[in-house]
């Protein structure tokens, strides 16, 4: 057994250690696109509360949904080299206070949907399910990388539905595009476990496929993905700077394929963290520069 020198810590070094198990800075990943969609469903720049009540629930969910993954995967992210060192699977975080932040997170986002309108509560452990669940797919399905992908993709929907209490065309084709550019890139970072994956017994495209035919299903999913998003501007007022903001993401993830190789995982860090880091802020800056010149912020 593992010894746990953590359970004296103080709580602020177990904060810290949490949010560092976590990747909180990850939060960019999805968050820009449920603010486009929050835009989108107000016509411009919603009150602070709906701004503020949005933000705590996309943070929130996200917290949540990582912290349950990191529970659930710490005995296997103990035998794997590249993940024993960090700070759930090595000990040096507290289990009981990684279950205890997990639930504060899950129960701050019921709480920020409630503050938001009566559906945004109701569905709000339909959310809750879909993005804990993502962390068993791994044990029995090769697609968990779209499950991934689904379970981020629902923050345009749930951000549209917290600002109008429905539902429209437009999130639902932006959380498609979300839910194929984080399905391609969950691909690509698969690639370094792939060969500890086969031997543990776990499903994963490049585990299943090979990482070349792999990588070539995440290029696919990254094409269909700039297809979706470009099309979100035939059925909503986003226009030529959102498209050129799509564009541009377009070309940000041909370089992403083009620096990660089968045989050559070294830039793999650039190209899941920094790459698809601008991914979402150029499509957020796009949508806020055609709203602002229609005079709808």
């Amino acid at each position: 057994m593992i010894p746990n020198s953590s359970a004296a810590a103080r709580p602020a070094r177990q904060l810290a250690l949490a949010l560092r198990a976590i990747r909180f800075s990850h939060s960019i990943f999805a968050l820009p696109f449920a603010l486009v969609a929050m835009l989108l469903a107000a016509g411009g720049w919603p009150s602070g509360w709906t701004f503020f009540w949005i933000l705590v629930a996309c943070v929130a969910a996200r917290t949540a949904a990582m912290a349950f993954n990191r529970l659930h995967d710490a005995p296997l992210d103990r035998l794997n080299p590249r993940t024993r060192d960090w700070p759930l699977a090595s000990g040096l975080l507290s289990r009981r206070f990684m279950w205890g932040f997990m639930l504060a997170a899950a129960a701050l986002f019921i709480v920020a949907a409630g503050m938001l309108n009566w559906l945004a509560l109701a569905l709000s452990p339909v959310a809750l399910a879909v993005l804990l669940g993502y962390s068993t797919t791994k044990r029995w399905t090769r697609w968990s990388h779209f499950w991934l992908g689904a379970a981020l993709g629902i923050a345009p929907a749930g951000a549209w539905i917290g600002v109008s209490g429905g539902l429209a065309g437009p999130p639902l084709l932006l959380g498609l595009g979300v839910l194929l550019w984080v399905a391609g890139f969950d691909i690509i970072y698969s690639c370094q476990d792939d060969e500890f994956d086969r031997r543990m017994g776990l499903h994963s495209l490049p585990a299943r496929l090979g990482r070349r035919r792999a990588l070539l299903l995440a290029r696919v999913s990254h094409g269909a993905a700039i297809v979706a998003l470009a099309a979100v501007a035939a059925i909503s007022p986003l226009g030529g700077f959102y498209l050129a903001a799509v564009g541009a993401a377009g070309l940000l993830l041909a370089w992403e394929h083009s620096i990660v190789a089968p045989s050559d995982l070294s830039r793999l860090n650039l190209a899941f963290f920094t790459i698809n880091g601008w991914v979402g802020v150029l499509i957020l800056l796009g949508s806020m520069l055609d709203l602002l010149l229609m005079g709808g912020a």
